[in-house]
Protein backbone atom coordinates (compact mmCIF):
# COMPACT_ATOMS: atom_id res chain seq x y z
CA UNK A 1 0.00 0.00 0.00
CA UNK A 2 1.40 3.65 -0.96
CA UNK A 3 1.46 6.50 1.47
CA UNK A 4 -1.14 9.05 1.26
CA UNK A 5 -0.99 11.71 2.40
CA UNK A 6 -5.18 12.40 2.74
CA UNK A 7 -4.74 9.56 5.05
CA UNK A 8 -1.83 11.58 7.75
CA UNK A 9 -3.30 13.83 9.79
CA UNK A 10 -2.03 15.64 12.64
CA UNK A 11 -4.08 15.58 16.05
CA UNK A 12 -2.43 18.62 18.01
CA UNK A 13 0.77 20.60 17.53
CA UNK A 14 3.34 22.72 19.71
CA UNK A 15 5.91 24.66 18.63
CA UNK A 16 8.83 26.45 20.57
CA UNK A 17 8.67 30.18 19.79
CA UNK A 18 12.81 30.41 21.26
CA UNK A 19 14.20 27.01 19.00
CA UNK A 20 11.65 26.36 16.42
CA UNK A 21 11.30 22.53 17.18
CA UNK A 22 7.68 21.25 16.64
CA UNK A 23 6.11 18.09 18.58
CA UNK A 24 2.91 16.98 17.16
CA UNK A 25 0.91 13.83 17.76
CA UNK A 26 -0.48 12.30 14.62
CA UNK A 27 -2.66 9.51 13.54
CA UNK A 28 -2.39 7.60 9.79
CA UNK A 29 -5.41 6.29 9.01
CA UNK A 30 -6.97 4.12 11.40
CA UNK A 31 -3.85 3.83 13.16
CA UNK A 32 -2.97 4.87 16.72
CA UNK A 33 -1.43 8.32 17.60
CA UNK A 34 2.04 8.89 17.86
CA UNK A 35 4.04 11.71 19.38
CA UNK A 36 6.68 13.18 16.76
CA UNK A 37 9.78 14.87 17.34
CA UNK A 38 10.52 17.73 14.81
CA UNK A 39 10.67 19.71 11.89
CA UNK A 40 12.44 22.44 13.11
CA UNK A 41 10.67 25.48 11.62
CA UNK A 42 13.17 28.37 12.27
CA UNK A 43 12.66 32.20 10.82
CA UNK A 44 14.09 34.18 8.41
CA UNK A 45 15.91 37.58 8.74
CA UNK A 46 12.60 39.33 7.91
CA UNK A 47 10.43 37.13 10.17
CA UNK A 48 9.08 35.20 7.90
CA UNK A 49 9.22 31.09 8.06
CA UNK A 50 11.77 29.09 6.38
CA UNK A 51 11.57 25.09 5.51
CA UNK A 52 10.99 22.96 7.84
CA UNK A 53 14.51 21.21 8.10
CA UNK A 54 14.96 17.99 10.63
CA UNK A 55 15.20 18.67 14.28
CA UNK A 56 18.11 16.66 14.89
CA UNK A 57 20.04 16.62 18.06
CA UNK A 58 18.26 18.66 20.92
CA UNK A 59 19.70 21.92 22.55
CA UNK A 60 18.88 22.44 26.70
CA UNK A 61 16.39 24.86 25.61
CA UNK A 62 14.48 21.90 23.51
CA UNK A 63 14.62 19.71 26.49
CA UNK A 64 13.60 21.78 28.82
CA UNK A 65 10.86 23.23 26.65
CA UNK A 66 9.80 19.68 26.20
CA UNK A 67 10.00 19.42 29.75
CA UNK A 68 7.53 22.25 29.98
CA UNK A 69 5.31 20.59 27.84
CA UNK A 70 5.65 16.76 28.65
CA UNK A 71 1.93 17.30 30.83
CA UNK A 72 0.06 18.15 27.82
CA UNK A 73 1.46 15.78 25.62
CA UNK A 74 0.69 13.36 28.15
CA UNK A 75 -3.20 14.00 28.69
CA UNK A 76 -3.59 14.56 25.23
CA UNK A 77 -2.12 11.30 23.92
CA UNK A 78 -4.01 9.38 26.66
CA UNK A 79 -7.06 11.49 25.80
CA UNK A 80 -6.87 9.65 22.32
CA UNK A 81 -6.02 6.65 23.36
CA UNK A 82 -7.06 6.12 27.00
CA UNK A 83 -4.77 4.37 29.17
CA UNK A 84 -2.96 1.38 28.31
Amino acid sequence: MAYDPEMDKVLKKWKCDETGLVISINRYGDGKPKVQIGPRILLKKDGTERAPVKAGRLTIEDVMWLFDIIDEVKEEMTNLVGPE
